[in-house]
């Protein structure tokens, strides 16, 4: 007969079946309210971080089929982690049931801010006033305080400014997975000539502080 002490018992790991995987991964999304990373779940589930992330995707195609039950959430994935939100088709009734009065909506200056940022991360707050033709300190602070925007570092040139880039919060708010999903934006500049624009498919790692 195999004899295991309480410190081997602790250390065993589990094998969860694929739908005990999926009910695990929902109640600890319901339960956070947040993004969790896939590591942090792949810990909980004796997993690697990319078998939990392909766990979390085919979870996603069953989860987000209002075909098979129309639920009032959604699971989104985002590229390190994954949250339970809201549908947006509901905004008024959930916001009607907690009594939220506030609306959320950007004004067009925060916009402004917002998709230079997107389309030119990571940027600084000069480039940014350079593209508007208006200071921008404003809006950064308040889209930095939203936390839709994070410093990512330091711009190798003098004074050193602080360079910007989206965050994940980003990504919820419209409804991304990723950045490779933002549109191509097509331009006119004052000389006649069309400019295509598109988000980075790829950051360069966050410049040392």
């Amino acid at each position: 007969m195999k004899v295991t002490t309480p410190q081997q018992e602790e250390t065993e790991i589990r094998a969860y079946t694929p739908e005990e995987q999926f009910s695990i991964i929902e109640a600890c999304l319901f339960a956070a309210g947040h993004p969790l990373t896939y590591a942090r779940l792949a810990e909980v589930l004796g997993i690697t971080p990319a078998e939990c992330a392909d766990v979390v995707e085919k979870m996603a195609v069953v989860y987000n089929n209002t075909d098979v039950f129309p639920r009032g959430i959604l699971l989104v994935r985002f590229p390190e982690s994954c949250q339970l939100v809201t549908r947006e088709q509901w905004g008024a009734e959930v916001k009607e049931a907690l009594g939220i009065r506030r609306g959320g909506n950007l004004s067009a200056s925060l916009l402004e801010v917002l998709a230079v940022v997107a389309y030119h991360q990571p940027t600084t707050r000069a480039f940014i006033d350079t593209v508007r033709g208006v200071d921008s300190s404003y809006a950064v602070g308040a889209l930095t305080e939203k936390n839709l925007i994070e410093p990512c570092g330091k711009l190798d040139a003098p004074g050193r400014p602080t360079l910007y880039r989206t965050t994940t919060d980003f990504l919820r708010v419209f409804g991304l997975s990723r950045l490779e999903e933002l549109p191509a934006v097509t331009l006119k500049t004052d000389a006649g000539e069309v400019v295509e624009i598109v988000p980075e498919t790829e950051q360069d790692p966050a410049p040392s502080e």
